[in-house]
């Protein structure tokens, strides 16, 4: 698809924005949609992941017959996005239930459980896998079992054997589309520190998914989660910032000394603050005062958030270029000393993209080093959708 072009995008992100809200305003949306051009704006919903935002709240206006043949189109994907769910959820379940026959223990991450906390609906978000966290001890063993259930590991035993780390455990069915992830504190290699993965686990709630309660983080750990999520792409992506918004707005016992305390542990202050601010400003998320005043009187923050907001209608289509896109994670990470080192380690801490195909010994570990930054160059060097 082309890139979006700020003069066909005019009249359709606002009526995004007022959707994505968790305070929308029904009048001015009603305003806005007799604005905006049917498709464009359904197009743009998907490429920012709101569509189910924007079916429900197009859902309750009374319109004209283009808005009506929208409110048609958002309800066919709605259908489609159940059944999808449907199957996920039924294939989490098996999932869950062959990891805790085999002690593996694990926490449901995003997916499912967001949308439950966020929206009170597991078919609200979208979302194309199923994301776990799992010990790395345990990953052999999580591995063989999905095997032995019909998945294709991405990363082999072998390769797992041989200590090499990648972006993400990744599964697949040849039969359907399902995929399965597998992460944890070595994977996860956005969080400016590594993950206390044990103590995320000490600190795991249980979720209501459909009649069964999973395995998950507590509320104020899966927030920093999405906040650092949404800052390793940079906030290309409406849905991102419209989950922190709604899943801050329907949990009345939030605890913010608990959030703060748990990005402090991962030096992701900045973080959260920058996912925070943007839900504030673009989605009118209320928040405590005193913690908006900590935000707003950031000056970096401030600056990362215009930053954000130049590039964000766009889907992804307008991301600034590779040293620009290095300055960002800098100042995301806000240290002295600790900014650079954070920045070296996400450049020449090889992932399976940087792997050479079919190695599965740490004999190539130097040159995958070495490979990686030149990769990065290729791939956003230009800037553009990635």
């Amino acid at each position: 698809m082309p890139p979006f072009e700020s003069s066909s995008m005019q009249n359709e992100w606002p009526v995004l924005l007022e959707c994505a809200s968790p305070q929308p305003d029904a009048q001015k949306l009603s305003a806005l949609v007799q604005a905006a051009n049917g498709p464009q704006l359904l197009e743009l919903a998907a490429e920012h992941g709101v569509l189910g935002h924007l079916a429900a709240r197009l859902g309750k206006l009374d319109g004209d017959s283009i808005l009506q043949e929208t409110q048609r189109a958002l309800l066919d994907g709605q259908r489609a996005q159940n059944l999808v769910t449907l199957r996920m959820t039924a294939e989490l379940f098996r999932v869950l239930d062959q990891f805790a026959s085999a002690g593996i223990g694990a926490l449901v991450v995003k997916g499912p459980v967001l949308a439950v906390r966020a929206y009170g609906d597991p078919a609200m978000r979208s979302y194309g896998d199923v994301d776990l966290l799992v010990r790395q001890r345990d990953i052999r063993r999580a591995t063989e079992l999905m095997l032995a259930a019909g998945y294709h590991a991405a990363v082999s035993l072998a390769t797992i054997d041989a200590g090499k780390i990648p972006g993400q455990y990744l599964f697949s069915r040849a039969d359907s589309k399902l995929l399965v992830e597998l992460h944890n504190d070595f994977t996860l290699r956005y969080f400016p520190r590594r993950l206390p993965l044990e103590t995320w686990f000490e600190r795991q709630a249980y979720v209501q998914l459909d009649s069964r309660e999973v395995p998950a983080l507590s509320v104020e750990d899966e927030l920093v989660l999405i906040c650092v999520h949404g800052a390793k792409h940079l906030w290309e992506r409406l849905m991102w910032i419209a989950d922190v918004a709604a899943l801050v707005s329907r949990q009345a016992n939030l605890d913010w000394e608990r959030a703060a305390f748990s990005a402090k542990e991962v030096e992701a202050g900045r973080m959260l603050h920058l996912g925070l601010g943007l839900s504030a400003t673009l989605l009118k998320l209320r928040l405590p005062d005193v913690l908006l005043a900590k935000i707003t009187s950031d000056r970096a923050t401030a600056r990362l958030a215009a930053q954000v907001m130049k590039w964000l209608p766009a889907a992804g289509y307008a991301l600034p270029g590779l040293f620009e896109r290095a300055a960002f994670r800098i100042r995301m990470h806000g240290g002295l000393v600790s900014s650079p080192a954070y920045l070296m380690r996400l450049m020449f801490s090889p992932t399976e993209e940087d792997w050479a195909a079919g190695a599965e010994e740490n004999q190539h570990a130097l040159l995958e080093v070495l490979r990686r930054p030149f990769r990065l160059a290729r791939k956003y060097g230009r800037g553009g959708k990635t």
